[in-house]
């Protein structure tokens, strides 16, 4: 599997967070052409107040969000708009990568909140699998040096949420 979830908040494993999680990321991967197998994305389903906790730490913003990434490698574009660097692959001559064994090169990790996710899906009308799909997405392109800071940027990492949903039957979140 591409995604390790860790579900501290019972009611992930009720939104069914792990299949959703999964499939997120294995579109993400497949639209921009990188085989899902050969990577891992460690996947936390938690509450507001450990969110809070971890975008305190490493943010410093003390307070809940939906999601939050930490890439493994660096691999933001120099440039406003241009495509992140492509990640490491793993050697073919590699002994010790076990495709088979659920083993992979580490993209990074994703941290989503229940219930910042749950009120942001009920303020937009929204079904709550669309909403934590575009954010399982939207974390993964950040696992591979998308982001939305700069113009050019936020709108390349948009537009490729957009065609990665709408292969997966949700609408344009923006």
């Amino acid at each position: 599997m591409l995604t390790d979830t860790q579900i501290e908040d019972d009611r992930w494993a009720d939104a069914g967070l792990e299949p959703l999680a999964e499939a997120a990321a294995r579109a993400t991967l497949d639209h921009l052409g990188f085989d899902p197998d050969l990577y891992m994305i460690s996947l936390l389903g938690c509450d507001d107040a450990r969110i809070a906790v971890l975008n305190a730490e490493f943010r410093g913003k003390p307070a809940p969000t939906n999601v939050l990434s930490w890439p493994a490698q660096d691999l933001a574009a120099d440039e406003d708009g241009e495509a992140p660097y492509v990640p490491d692959e793993t050697p073919q001559d590699d002994p010790f990568f076990d495709e088979d064994a659920g083993e992979g090169i580490e993209l990074g990790d994703i941290a989503i909140a229940y219930d910042t996710c749950a009120r942001e899906a009920a303020e937009a009308g929204k079904a709550m699998t669309d909403h934590v799909t575009h954010l399982v997405v939207h974390g993964t392109l950040h696992l591979l040096g998308y982001d939305h800071v700069r113009d050019k940027d936020a709108t390349l990492m948009e537009t490729i949420e957009v065609a990665i949903l709408g292969k997966l039957g949700v609408a344009d979140p923006y």
